[in-house]
């Protein structure tokens, strides 16, 4: 039951995180920032929707459930982007208020994707049976994590 509880609260972490970034993308006015998010969006959407795909087949949920998973993911992203388009014709991306709430929005997205990572998979893989009963393979997954870590805020620094 908490299992449950907990994918759905994931799945709507999924889906809010689609909507912040399809509003980013949709707001963009320069080449230079549209070209790099299209990309970015293009294989993140593209590794989400096998993910969510995964997990529908793995709990084994009937079409009934599935369907408007599916549909909801699929949607949300052009929703942000149409919704982002819109603000776009009076938004001005050097005022402050802007760039405040820019930088709001950036912030939740990166919560969310923390905590879906946290919460997730990253969790399970850290509390399993066979993870506790194995000091060595412990150090290798939190030396793993820390160099992941440090990875993606080296492509944040970059990017």
């Amino acid at each position: 039951m908490i299992f449950c509880i907990v994918d759905k609260i994931l799945e709507l972490g999924i889906l809010s995180h689609s909507v912040i970034v399809g509003l980013s993308l949709g707001v963009s006015q320069s080449p230079c920032t549209i070209k790099p998010l299209v990309a970015a969006l293009s294989f993140h959407q593209f590794f989400k929707g096998f993910e969510l795909g995964g997990c529908i087949s793995e709990a084994q949920f009937k079409n009934f459930s599935a369907l408007p998973m599916a549909f909801f993911f699929a949607i949300t992203t052009p929703a942000g982007i149409t919704v982002g388009a819109g603000i776009a014709s009076f938004y001005n991306p050097n005022s402050p208020r802007a760039l405040v709430v820019e930088g709001i929005l950036d912030s939740v997205s990166a919560g969310i994707l923390i905590y879906m990572a946290l919460v997730g998979p990253i969790a399970a893989d850290f509390l399993s049976r066979r993870m506790s009963c194995n000091p060595r393979l412990q150090v290798c997954l939190y030396v793993a994590l820390f160099l992941g870590a440090m990875a993606m805020s080296s492509l944040a620094i970059w990017a």
